[in-house]
């Protein structure tokens, strides 16, 4: 393709690659083999998503899991912006209620930490729910509502941390 002494901008050459001209010189050029992109996107706008099923989220490699080992109330270090925490399955007695701390350097104090019930609990006694959220870490109280039934099932706990801001 030939290009003139002036030509200014972008342009694919024959082999495929973009090219970045000036002056009708080749500054750079490259393919996908060349960059790979990491976007952080800010929007004044809504952000919705029309997919029946892709919804709004996170990628594959955003997340991580952990298990909690001695007892519920042993805390956990996960460092990743969403993922599972498998609890112990210690006893929880009927109405009793366990907290325990995530350390998770992905946390900032203003952030809003949500939380739902995978599975294993027993009869789907415990509810898992935040409690407190610092830079750095956050606590789950885990409670079981049943009024006779102790839960010594090992929960699986989904997380998902929503970066959010006071000011």
């Amino acid at each position: 393709m030939a290009v003139s002494a002036r030509h200014r901008g972008w342009r694919h050459d024959e082999a495929g690659r973009l090219q970045a001209m000036y002056d009708g010189t080749e500054v750079f050029d490259f393919d996908a083999n060349d960059i790979a992109f990491s976007v952080a996107m800010t929007s004044s706008a809504a952000v919705k998503s029309s997919s029946s099923s892709a919804g709004i989220g996170y990628a594959t490699g955003a997340g991580s899991t952990v298990t909690q080992i001695t007892s519920r109330a042993t805390g956990v270090t996960i460092d990743a912006i969403c993922g599972a925490i498998t609890t112990d399955a210690t006893s929880l007695a009927a109405g009793s209620e366990a907290v325990f701390t995530v350390t998770n350097s992905a946390v900032a104090i203003g952030d809003v930490i949500v939380l739902s019930a995978r599975s294993g609990q027993t009869a789907g006694t415990s509810v898992p729910f935040v409690t407190a959220v610092a830079a750095g870490s956050f606590d789950i109280t885990l409670s079981n509502i049943h009024a006779s039934t102790a839960d010594t099932g090992a929960m699986i706990i989904n997380f998902a941390v929503i970066k959010a801001v006071s000011a």
